[in-house]
């Protein structure tokens, strides 16, 4: 179209397609956590429930897989984080912070360990709080999750 001797293009309008939730396949992933760095371990388990290894992530929509950890009392430590890392809650009452060891987490609770690297790695929101519902952590290796057919997935280092 000519306006006043000069030729103007006009761009062409598309609308982003996103995935129908209903439409969404979720896989499920068995990790084995025997011997894995906790972070290292959390970063690539927190890509598989956001589903950002899929192409058709979506940062506003939960296309993640399910993910199912087994052997988390095998998880491993960097340097002196084990006795120098602390965990901390709050009773609600003054005074009542409690503090945790790695090492004595490692033991009472090993699957908190891990719930926890992963759970400050998601969003903190509704979308992220949905998000971690999909992971499943255990102690050993058995777990309840068979009829699922979950697929191995090797971590990378």
């Amino acid at each position: 179209m000519t306006v006043a001797g000069r030729s103007r293009i006009y761009p062409v309008l598309m609308a982003t397609e996103y995935p129908n939730p209903s439409a969404i396949v979720r896989a499920w992933w068995v990790i084995d956590l025997s011997g894995k760095t906790v972070g290292r371990a959390a970063t690539q388990i927190a890509t598989l429930l956001r589903g950002k290894h899929k192409p058709l992530f979506t940062p506003h929509l939960d296309v993640g897989d399910f993910v199912v950890c087994v052997n988390a009392e095998k998880l491993v430590f960097t340097g002196r984080k084990l006795d120098q890392k602390e965990y901390f809650r709050y009773t609600g009452f003054p005074g009542n912070t409690k503090h945790i060891t790695a090492r004595d987490l490692l033991v009472k609770r090993p699957e908190d360990v891990i719930k926890l690297a992963v759970k400050c790695m998601l969003p903190r929101n509704s979308l992220g709080r949905a998000t971690f519902k999909k992971l499943k952590i255990y102690r050993g290796t058995e777990h309840p999750h068979g009829p699922q057919n979950p697929k191995p997935f090797q971590l990378s280092v």
